[in-house]
């Protein structure tokens, strides 16, 4: 065997040794819950089939290799490949640390903690190194209250940093919401779960999917406290918890859902879908009533049908749209609990389907009969109703309302400071004349850019003379989003390496660095230092070759 295979098996050997006697407690102590991740996590490295993808070579307390276990055993592989086990261990030791200091630390189940405060990623956001850099300044703020005050006020420190801004689909990490002020609900509500979590406080991304009563939809937190999952609205502080603009509509929602990470999750709500990587729950009995239906799902002659998808949809946006998908088992039933109102649901297997509507409270068992196929000609004439609103709200006194919104006008007045330091149209107007760019690019450019300025000014400084019109153009074809997120190196590296500029599509699909929602990184340097040349070349010639290439040696994981 030589050195190099021998590092690589000792690394990762190091990961399943326990690190001696003396390496202290378990992060997991059921030690069938323990042996389940183990056989997990050596499960998700044979199918990744990369072992160096998963080496440690730092020595670990038994704590850290049990989270560290969990955490690769179910975190995508893109996780994996893009910020390395480093990354993570760095992660979990920041999180451990800081469980230790924190007061409320006896109050948090071992559970609740695994799946709600030690996982980094919250949704499909870009990881950063907000928790290391941010949870002691916020631990700062809440060191000596106790968990229920801890969390109002990190609500309050989010609303200081940032506030509700329309962007698209592509979200930020807590790091670019908090650099440009602003986010979306789904953005404002990772950033305000990854600053509980840095502080030990339990969170969770709540969402739902759809309303059922208007076409809209909406995202916010849950924090665990008192011994329960309690909701607020992110970076929206009220006095007191279970409060938010949203009460009225979350009271005649059908299904609310949140994500947790890891298969491994046993709280006791209702799964509706339980994958490889995390399980999804349902958790509307926090907002309104709830009742359940059965659904017996059987083929044209009566036979209950195994392993039928079962689609419960909410019409929104002029469409049935599909809020949760579950499996029939043996005796072809499943089941769901909603929200007082109507749905439709559509049930298939094998190229036949059927359909119904149920009214949850009012149809306690319903059987749909796969009777029908592709080309049937069907007619729908159904009126779904949505629940009613009945929102219950905690008591909040006059005093209290008072104290609050005295917080939030001070924390408009530190935000809007600094905000008061982006780009502003005559600053921009400046920094064209000094570079000689057209005018009304740079001072759209630099004004769009928000707290991600001085990058995308770097990116302009970079660039030579006679490449800044071409700089220009290449930050017009990037979404808004990149220029208040992505590194001005990263631009730099795209203008330099983008090659045959004569072509007349350069600019939209040569010189453009977006494929479709990924965090864009300098790729097209190291694809042309890694790729052959006479492989390129025969690319060049036939782009059939690099299909032919793709299908034989990326493989698909849908983990």
């Amino acid at each position: 065997m030589n050195k190099s295979k021998f590092i690589t098996l000792f690394a990762v050997a190091s990961l399943l040794s326990s690190c001696g006697k003396d390496s202290g407690p378990h992060f997991i102590t059921d030690s069938a819950t323990r042996q389940k991740i183990q056989a997990d996590f050596k499960s998700r490295k044979e199918a990744v089939g990369n072992d160096a993808l998963f080496e440690i070579t730092e020595p670990m307390t038994t704590e850290e290799r049990e989270a560290m276990e969990f955490l690769l055993a179910y975190m995508p592989i893109g996780d994996i490949t893009d910020y390395g086990t480093s990354y993570f261990l760095d992660q979990v030791r920041q999180t451990l640390s800081m469980r230790d200091q924190v007061s409320w630390k006896d109050s948090i189940p071992e559970s609740v903690f695994r799946h709600y405060v030690l996982p980094v990623r919250t949704n499909n956001e870009t990881l950063d190194e907000f928790r290391n850099q941010y949870g002691p300044v916020i631990y700062e703020r809440v060191k000596n209250l106790p968990l229920k005050e801890a969390a109002l006020e990190v609500n309050h420190w989010c609303h200081e940093n940032v506030i509700y801004t329309s962007t698209d689909g592509r979200t930020f990490g807590p790091i670019a919401s908090m650099r440009n002020a602003g986010g979306r609900c789904g953005e404002e509500s990772v950033f305000a779960v990854a600053a509980m979590r840095s502080v030990g406080i339990p969170a969770r991304q709540v969402y739902s999917p759809r309303w059922a009563h208007t076409d809209d939809n909406h995202a916010w937190v849950e924090v665990y406290v008192d011994n329960k999952w309690q909701f607020l609205g992110a970076c929206e502080p009220e006095p007191v918890l279970n409060l938010g603009w949203f009460n009225g509509p979350a009271s005649r929602g059908m299904l609310m859902l949140t994500n947790a990470f890891g298969a491994s999750y046993d709280g006791p709500e209702e799964v509706t879908t339980n994958t490889p990587a995390y399980t999804e729950v349902n958790v509307m009995y926090t907002y309104g009533p709830t009742a359940k239906s059965d659904f017996i799902i059987v083929d044209a002659n009566g036979a209950p049908v195994e392993g039928a998808e079962v689609e419960f949809k909410i019409y929104n946006y002029g469409e049935f749209n599909t809020v949760v998908r579950k499996k029939t088992d043996k005796e072809g039933s499943t089941f769901l609990n909603a929200g007082l109102g109507d749905m439709f649901v559509w049930a298939s297997k094998d190229g036949k389907y059927g359909y119904s509507k149920v009214s949850f409270g009012k149809d306690e068992s319903i059987t749909i009969t796969l009777d029908k196929k592709q080309g049937d000609a069907i007619s729908l004439e159904m009126d779904l109703v949505p629940p009613g609103e009945g929102a219950s709200l905690p008591e909040v006194t006059d005093a209290m309302r008072a104290q609050n919104n005295v917080l939030l006008t001070q924390e408009d007045s530190i935000r809007n400071l600094y905000t008061a330091t982006f780009y502003t149209e005559e600053r921009a107007k400046a920094l064209a004349s000094e570079l000689k760019t057209d005018e009304a690019s740079t001072v759209r450019f630099m004004t769009m850019s928000r707290g991600n300025h001085a990058e995308i000014e770097k990116f302009l400084r970079a660039a030579s003379p006679e490449k800044r019109e071409m700089a220009l153009s290449l930050l017009g074809v990037v979404s808004a989003k990149d220029l208040r997120d992505v590194p001005g190196d990263v631009f730099t590296a795209h203008l330099n390496d983008s090659k045959n500029q004569e072509n007349e599509q350069f600019v939209s699909y040569i010189l453009n660095p977006r494929i479709d929602r990924e965090f864009l990184t300098p790729y097209k340097g190291t694809l042309q230092k890694e790729t052959p040349a006479e492989f390129a070349a025969q690319v060049q010639e036939n782009p059939e070759v690099l299909v032919a290439w793709v299908k034989e040696n990326i493989r698909v994981d849908n983990t």
